[in-house]
């Protein structure tokens, strides 16, 4: 028996492979679906089925590529409701895989197709369950993505979450292993852990939402206190999770077409397309295209683009470093931009050898800052709440990245201010979309907070943000 966990750290998102005497199961796949196929090339192995845990929102399955490169069929567990073909299974439906078994275990809580899928090995023995987003590590599933108006609210369905996590999971033995659809960084819950996999036992003992005494009025006002509106792109992503989307193979050969300086131009103002910088925070800071998005391919490139630029049909033109066109297309697909248009050829070098206009961003060292600091001095702090009320520089105002564009007005529109984040990333990607709102008295600061604490500018007492 063959498990391997295919993990993709920009989307905190972990995809399975299964495989016993020749056959193959995937559990949850990417979109891009030559990862599985050439694993299951390499060995000798036909995958027989596609398993998906539920409608994914922060992301785009490769389930129906998949289903059409293999002819395996589609699996979603009971309530599904899909456009396409697939086995809808019964709640404790058996699906074998060589000398294995792959048992859906129906937990609707986080949605209401929402299903588990538990494997036993040769002997028959519980090994492991695969939990999608009911259950990840250190967390559950945000009961808040599935409702319907006048019919099932949040707290309906955290009410049904506890039911499942209480009948089907927990009495499951503490050494069968626990593998999560997502880690750290997912929106999909409030706190994740860092591991990607664990023993049910341990998770027993760490994770508050399976307390052994816990009531369930107590389960659903913690699972839900706390959450933030779901990025926009959410319901999006499960529209094309469930009705199907293009091949993956049309996206990068349409948003990989080369486009010089004038083409670029002509076609950004015929298609009121966004320019989408993709290059690290210090090559956009010293120029970028007027007007361009920063968003680097270095950071949490995939969530961030889906939080800030929403609309997945939303047309957009690439600047790249050399060599990543494609690769910035593939994970832009991944969260549904399948809109991409071409891309900037010989990168942000040829629109300057086309003597075209280009802007900067001011920057300045945590250093400067502190030799600059006055009581009318103006610094915004764009982490999430969590991390500024966690430990802030005093005196700075929060305005997280996340909800950046309802903060524009908060700006000041005459003075120089300042802006930062933890490092640098997220600071940069606020500048560009300040800049591109005609906001350009801003400087941000290099090495954001991090630096700021090294050099001793005052800063807030800590607070460990579990206990926010």
């Amino acid at each position: 028996m063959i498990i391997e966990q295919i993990y993709t750290g920009c989307l905190s998102q972990g995809a399975y492979y299964i495989e016993s005497n020749g056959e193959a199961a995937i559990i949850d796949p990417l979109r891009e679906t030559s990862p599985y196929t050439t694993r299951a090339e390499e060995n000798n192995a036909t995958i027989k089925y596609i398993f998906e845990t539920h409608f994914h929102a922060d992301f785009v399955s490769g389930h129906v590529t998949l289903a059409q490169k293999t002819g395996a069929p589609i699996v979603y567990g009971p309530m599904a409701d899909p456009s396409f073909d697939a086995i809808i299974a019964k709640d404790n439906q058996e699906f074998k895989i060589g000398n294995v078994t792959i048992i859906a275990l129906h937990t609707p809580g986080h949605t209401m197709e929402s299903t588990t899928y538990l494997l036993k090995d040769e002997n028959g023995n519980d090994h492991a369950i695969f939990s999608g987003d009911t259950l990840f590590l250190g967390d559950v599933g945000r009961p808040d993505l599935a409702q319907k108006a006048g019919e099932i609210t949040e707290e309906d369905l955290a009410g049904f979450l506890f039911d499942s996590l209480r009948n089907k999971i927990m009495p499951l033995a503490d050494t069968v292993l626990v593998y999560p659809a997502h880690g750290a960084g997912s929106a999909c819950g409030k706190n994740l852990s860092k591991d990607t996999v664990d023993t049910l036992g341990n998770q027993k003992n760490t994770n508050y939402a399976l307390r052994a005494n816990m009531t369930k009025t107590e389960f659903i006002k913690e699972v839900t206190d706390g959450l933030l509106p779901p990025p926009s792109y959410f319901p999006l992503n499960v529209k094309m999770n469930k009705e199907g989307y293009d091949d993956i193979a049309d996206i990068i050969k349409r948003g990989t077409i080369a486009l010089d300086p004038d083409m670029l131009e002509a076609l950004a103002n015929r298609t009121g397309a966004i320019i989408l910088d993709v290059r690290h925070q210090d090559d956009f800071a010293k120029g970028h295209i007027p007007r361009s998005i920063f968003i680097g391919l270095d950071g949490s490139f995939a969530p961030w683009v889906g939080a800030l630029i929403a609309d997945v049909e939303q047309p957009i033109i690439l600047v790249t470093p050399e060599g990543k066109e494609e690769e910035t297309v593939i994970r832009l697909s991944r969260v549904g931009f399948d809109n991409t248009l071409g891309y900037l050829k010989g990168g942000f070098n040829a629109w300057k050898k086309a003597a075209k206009e280009y802007d900067t961003v001011n920057t300045t060292t945590a250093s400067n800052l502190s030799n600059e600091l006055d009581s009318s001095t103006k610094v915004y702090d764009v982490r999430k709440e969590s991390e500024y009320l966690s430990e802030h520089m005093i005196g700075a105002i929060n305005t997280p990245l996340d909800f950046i564009n309802k903060y524009i007005k908060d700006f000041p529109s005459n003075e120089n201010f300042y802006i930062h984040c933890a490092s640098g990333y997220r600071s940069m990607v606020a500048a560009s979309i300040l800049k591109s709102r005609g906001i350009h008295n801003l400087i941000n600061v290099n090495g954001g907070f991090n630096a700021i604490k090294d050099i001793k500018i005052p800063v807030s007492n800590y607070v460990c943000p579990s206990t926010l």
